[in-house]
């Protein structure tokens, strides 16, 4: 894909139409009942629905067949960049989203607060969503320990969730999760991928050694899963890839964290999507290109709550006209991954994805669903082919060849 980024690169024109990407994070489903309807056909969607009658749908691999993603690479496939060839840890997401100072050499991940029961087994990988407020009184017990000359800095992000960066020389971030994403078994040992990362892995389970025994009067929140372990990569930037002027609202830290890795400016903005609506409207005279963030579907996905995460995804279909009375050239609705309800996690399973502009080739579906997509004109492709396809719709490719 580094070749398609350079192509993207040579083609790519300055214009002043304007694309904007909605990620509905977790958008993809599966049926639970009878009704053999997933969580967006169950939805009550007028406005998608009329959008996919006069626009282009299709599924979007993320990765590829069969391949579960992570939010990271479902992301940075969404924005054009193979996730096979450009790879990234979640803590240097969390970390850059929250404006952390990252330092070159700093190793981040990814934490979650987690419960442990009598003989050590994890009962709730996520403390029962703890507050944040809690998140932070927990995670200043944790802060600033030193571990041979290592130093770690732990930082709340939200809810459970939290940041711990190592500091100091010799680090390696070749390293295997403490999470093991299972219930019912014992957080991990951290072990290292590469044998230079050995000294690196001993000192992070010296770490978890202490967080355990700190926070073994805290329960729910008893101990700390690490996963993501990174280095800030250098990717080649969104703007001089495709000339454009892009910005990324986003309410939770890891997805501005990934914009702020392509240069992709980050807009404040508030928890909801009425504030991440407000903040596109202010600022919609200032870009070309919007990524805007919906997280709430994933939520509800992996909580395995169906009609709640219908009823988030209807909340953006109401959401729709806001953003289309700002009357953008490209509209694309899609997701990250698909998240389940009926797996309380991430899967494989293609995503829906759907494209609109004034020059579609209109696919006449009725319903904005996994079923009718799979019949759309874009078919099942890449993810990553999906930004050729936005700057083409929006007249920002000049011609290959003669």
């Amino acid at each position: 894909m580094q070749n398609g980024l350079n192509l993207m690169k040579d083609l790519s024109i300055q214009s002043s139409t304007k694309i904007v990407l909605l990620v509905v994070d977790g958008l993809g489903g599966l049926p639970v009942d009878d009704s053999r309807k997933t969580e967006l056909e169950t939805a009550n969607t007028p406005n998608m629905d009329r959008l996919a009658f006069d626009g282009n749908c299709g599924l979007l691999q993320t990765v590829g067949i069969g391949i579960t993603p992570g939010s990271a690479p479902g992301h940075l496939g969404l924005f054009g960049y193979d996730p096979l060839s450009f790879v990234i840890g979640r803590g240097v997401l969390e970390a850059l989203g929250m404006d952390f100072d990252l330092k070159p050499g700093d190793i981040a991940a990814r934490g979650n607060f987690c419960s442990l029961d009598a003989q050590g087994l994890i009962s709730d990988r996520r403390a029962g969503r703890i507050s944040t407020e809690e998140g932070k009184k927990l995670c200043s017990l944790l802060d600033g320990m030193e571990i041979d000359g290592i130093k770690v800095i732990v930082q709340p992000v939200k809810e459970h969730r939290l940041v711990a960066v190592f500091r100091g020389a010799g680090l390696d971030d070749e390293l295997a999760d403490s999470d093991p994403q299972l219930l019912g078994v014992p957080p991990k040992a951290v072990a290292p991928l590469d044998p230079k990362a050995a000294h690196t892995a001993r000192i992070v389970n010296q770490f978890l050694a202490q967080v355990r025994e700190r926070l073994s009067s805290h329960h729910p929140a008893n101990m700390v899963l690490l996963r993501g372990f990174s280095k800030r990569p250098d990717f080649p930037g969104f703007e001089d890839v495709y000339k454009l002027k892009s910005a990324a609202i986003a309410s939770y830290p890891m997805y501005r964290g990934l914009a702020k890795v392509v240069g992709m400016d980050v807009l404040k903005t508030g928890p909801h999507l009425s504030d991440e609506l407000a903040t596109l409207e202010q600022n919609y005279s200032r870009f070309d290109y919007f990524f805007l963030h919906v997280k709430g579907a994933d939520a509800a996905g992996e909580d395995g709550d169906f009609k709640r995460k219908v009823s988030v995804i209807e909340e953006v279909d109401r959401a729709l006209p806001r953003i289309l009375g700002l009357k953008p050239d490209v509209l694309i609705i899609t997701g990250d991954h698909s998240t389940p309800a009926a797996m309380s996690a991430h899967s494989w399973h293609p995503v829906p994805c759907l494209l609109y502009s004034k020059y579609c080739r209109p696919d006449g579906i009725s319903k904005f669903g996994e079923s009718q997509c799979r019949t759309g004109s874009l078919g099942q492709m890449p993810a990553s082919s999906l930004m050729p396809l936005a700057m083409a719709h929006a007249f920002k490719l000049t011609k290959f060849g003669a």
